[in-house]
């Protein structure tokens, strides 16, 4: 850093904050990504680990991080990322997840440059790309959200929420901790804080950026149950994210769902990979299944939604 002045807009110290359970070889990978970046500002990793017994914690200590262990029935996804914020020192706040990992060594950079345009931007996404060797579905899952073309999101004259405009992902985030301090993330949601976050963000008039240039490895393999569990949950957190004002959510979805599953066919047939049409179109039917019946949960007994749901000790601390 040495003696030179910078713009208000660039970091002098990037904080890193991880949350952590059993993150095994896939937090080691994480953590050499970020050691490996190139950039002047001194880098600081933050990790809330969740009563891991794999190691990790030692494992994070041993790559120079600062760990802050809590229980595990205590861990939600907004209340661990508050803790790691405001436990960090970094003026910008970099959210990323164990199970990601650095595409290159310019992605903190890349991250931190965003701020440094003309108009003030509150918040910073990259992209995700699916792990090598991910089935088609999550790799088309992956480049429908995010793809190669950068963006400004924002809400204009009262213009209701969308997928789209909320799209915002703490496995590749940067918020200047001056607007975090303000805007905190919610503690109460299931899953979907970054989405929830995104919204009363744009509400208040603010501006979020997608730089595909700061890009992450981050994918799952998915059965077609856990598939179905995992979009329950973000059908529950839709209300509060992208779904919130939508009238009615039902036929929000299911256009949404459709103009998805068609862009799928078309791409897999045109990347020859036709033979993942029958499992696509069973697997697209369950997260489909998935996300109704969480966006609908209030109509479905308490015991119900414990089964369907991925994150089982949110249902059960009521």
């Amino acid at each position: 850093m040495g003696g030179r002045r910078r713009s208000r807009t660039i970091a002098r110290v990037i904080s890193v904050v991880i949350p952590v359970r059993n993150g095994g070889s896939e937090l080691r990978r994480c953590l050499e990504g970020v050691a490996s970046q190139r950039l002047d500002e001194e880098v600081e990793v933050v990790v809330i680990d969740s009563s891991s017994t794999d190691g990790s914690a030692d494992l994070a200590r041993s790559f120079g991080a600062r760990v802050l262990e809590i229980a595990a029935p205590d861990f939600t996804h907004g209340g661990s990322r508050n803790l790691g914020a405001r436990e960090a020192r970094g003026d910008l706040l970099v959210f990323t997840s164990q199970d990601a990992y650095a595409e290159d060594a310019t992605w903190l950079a890349t991250l931190r440059r965003a701020f440094s345009g003309e108009e003030p931007v509150a918040g910073v996404y990259g992209r995700q790309l699916a792990h090598r060797g991910s089935s088609p579905p999550e790799e088309y899952f992956l480049e429908f959200l995010y793809g190669a073309d950068g963006r400004d999101q924002r809400l204009v004259d009262d213009e209701a929420p969308s997928m789209r405009t909320t799209l915002f992902s703490n496995v590749n985030s940067a918020i200047p901790r001056s607007v975090w301090e303000q805007y905190p993330f919610v503690e109460d949601i299931i899953m979907s804080e970054d989405q929830e976050w995104s919204l009363r963000i744009l509400r208040a008039g603010r501006t979020i950026r997608y730089v595909p240039e700061a890009a992450v490895r981050h994918s799952h393999q998915y059965t077609v149950a856990s598939a179905m569990r995992r979009f329950f949950d973000s059908g529950v957190s839709a209300e509060r994210t992208y779904l919130a004002g939508a009238q009615p959510s039902s036929r929000v979805l299911r256009r949404e769902a459709l103009a998805y599953a068609r862009g799928e066919i078309e791409w897999l047939w045109r990347t020859d990979r036709r033979r993942w049409l029958p499992y696509s179109i069973v697997y697209e039917s369950a997260k489909f299944v998935g996300l109704q019946l969480g966006a609908h949960h209030r109509y479905l007994p308490s015991w119900l939604k414990y089964r369907l749901s991925e994150h089982k000790a949110y249902w059960a601390a009521g």
